[in-house]
């Protein structure tokens, strides 16, 4: 889980994680915990992107065909 100590207060991102102390195994098990990561959020996106879609479609003004 993150907490606010993992992210740079001046661009809210990321802090990189020192990797410098890290075995093999650790570095792997790491890679394995950013890629699941990276699976729940493209999920997460998929998610609000279908629901943007339907929202979109539901307050879309009809267009008229140009006389």
């Amino acid at each position: 889980m993150l907490t606010d100590d993992d992210f740079d207060p001046r661009t809210k991102r990321m802090k990189p994680r020192p990797l410098d102390m890290l075995s093999i195994d650790q570095l792997r098990t790491y890679v394995d915990d950013l890629k699941v990561e990276i699976i729940r959020v493209e999920a997460d996106i998929a998610k609000k992107e279908k629901s943007k879609a339907a929202a979109d479609s539901f307050f879309k003004v009809p267009t008229t065909a140009a006389d």
